[in-house]
């Protein structure tokens, strides 16, 4: 047992960390730039607002119309009330606190989305379940079409071994 521990830590040498100068840090920034929550928001509100507008006018169904838009709507709202959150959560410098406000706020996401989900037959006579869920989903995938355009980077790059 200890002949393989030993060999294990001769193969393994851990890499020095160095930190990166002040210079050096806005350069990655530069090449890294972060997406704005904002922007992304924005194009959930006008994925979720098209969408419904096309099933309305293909549909001439006034419930599959609001459906879908209630469900984008239950994506959007609580992912507003997220950042907004997050926003204000950051700026109080602790990060331990930061990533407890980030736990807590998904929470709170998470609860709102389901209850608005829930709320949904009591808002919307002949509510359509396949509209709304169809809403949803395709308001929820916004995120994979700004990565798609380059708003959403990686903060790193993966190394290869």
């Amino acid at each position: 047992m200890t002949k393989i521990s030993t060999e294990l830590e001769d193969e393994a040498p851990e890499p020095e960390f160095k930190p990166l100068t002040p210079q050096e840090a806005q350069v990655w920034r530069m090449k890294n730039p972060t997406a704005s929550p904002w922007l992304i928001l924005a194009m959930q509100v006008a994925v979720a607002a098209t969408l419904a507008l096309v099933v309305g006018v293909w549909s001439d169904r006034p419930a599959w119309m609001w459906s879908v838009a209630w469900g984008g709507f239950a994506v959007v709202l609580p992912a507003a009330l997220f950042a907004r959150a997050l926003a204000r959560q950051m700026k109080l410098g602790s990060s331990s606190a930061a990533l407890a406000g980030l736990l807590m706020w998904e929470l709170v996401k998470v609860v709102l989305t389901v209850a608005l989900l829930a709320v949904a037959p009591k808002v919307i006579s002949e509510l359509s379940w396949f509209a709304l869920v169809a809403g949803f989903v395709v308001t929820m995938k916004v995120y994979w079409l700004a990565m798609a355009l380059g708003w959403m980077q990686r903060k790193s790059k993966p190394t290869i071994f």
